[in-house]
């Protein structure tokens, strides 16, 4: 499978049509525990081949979760925050140092797909991957309330702050779905790419003690935000231990999140848009 085959759905619309609204919005905005689903999310990203080829034979050393967890995941975070919670400047900036990592990524005359970080076509499915992913936050922590077409529309900017053009964005929720459907439908995630992704649920970027206290947790959470059809193409499935303890774990999450003020609801997502912007007023670099 190719990058052509994500063609968007529901054709291309005007710009106009799909302008973001110039002041930040609270719509979009990132609760901290919306982490624990991040691996899952990283696997229906990359469960389209020119995505997950682009990630696992990218020769940007430096932004290798591997070689460098700690830095990456302070840079995949900052993006989040950045597109959801920024300024226009913000994404401006940061657009422009994701673009000098992202000229390295393109296939080779030997990789198995074709594919370049360039292309919107592939931006758009990660950004409805990530869209899809504040979804889900929402329906397991949030106010299921704030999922309207107003913030759908602002979700947008998880594309839009790299090269998507807003017209690509579906224009309605509705055409979301087809979209999102349409897509999921075709897509087939080879022995390569599965292992590479079942080597990020069980944090192996991480030293073995960590791996040992932690990799059993990322499991249980990544199985149980997952979609269906994900984990059918994974070949993976939730024990029922595992389904108990995911359900339990949400259940006093929702309670907690009730009583902590926002700015810890919020949390790391403010305090890396607060870093984002003291590394630009520094000259420091952001990826």
């Amino acid at each position: 499978m190719t990058a052509e085959a994500i063609e968007p759905s529901v054709g291309q619309r005007s710009s106009r049509r799909h302008e973001l609204d110039a002041q930040v919005v609270d719509d979009l905005q990132m609760v901290g525990l919306a982490l624990l689903g991040g691996p899952a999310n990283v696997i229906m990203q990359l469960a389209v081949p020119a995505v997950g080829y682009g990630v696992f034979e990218s020769k940007v050393t430096t932004g290798n979760l591997f070689k460098v967890p700690v830095k990456r995941t302070r840079t995949t975070l900052s993006y989040l925050a950045v597109a959801a919670m920024g300024n226009e400047e913000d994404r401006r900036q940061y657009r422009q140092a994701v673009n000098r990592a992202h000229v390295q990524v393109r296939s080779s005359s030997d990789s198995p797909v074709e594919y370049n970080a360039f292309d919107p076509k592939l931006q758009l499915w990660v950004a409805a991957c990530l869209y899809r992913g504040w979804e889900d936050s929402q329906r397991f922590f949030g106010d299921p309330s704030t999922i309207t077409e107003q913030a759908y529309r602002q979700g947008a900017v998880m594309g839009t702050t790299l090269q998507m053009p807003p017209e690509m964005w579906p224009a309605t929720r509705a055409d979301f779905e087809q979209y999102w459907n349409e897509t999921v439908d075709n897509l087939e995630i080879d022995d390569t790419i599965r292992e590479y992704l079942m080597r990020i649920v069980r944090m192996e970027f991480f030293p073995k003690p960590v791996q040992l206290a932690m990799g059993w947790f990322s499991e249980i959470m990544t199985i149980g935000f997952l979609p269906v059809e994900f984990r059918q193409k994974m070949g993976i499935t939730a024990t029922p231990m595992q389904e108990r303890v995911f359900a339990a774990h949400n259940a006093v999450a929702r309670r907690l999140l009730r009583l902590v003020p926002r700015p810890l609801r919020l949390f790391p997502f403010n305090l890396l848009l607060a870093d984002v912007r003291w590394r630009m007023r520094t000259g420091r670099p952001l990826v």
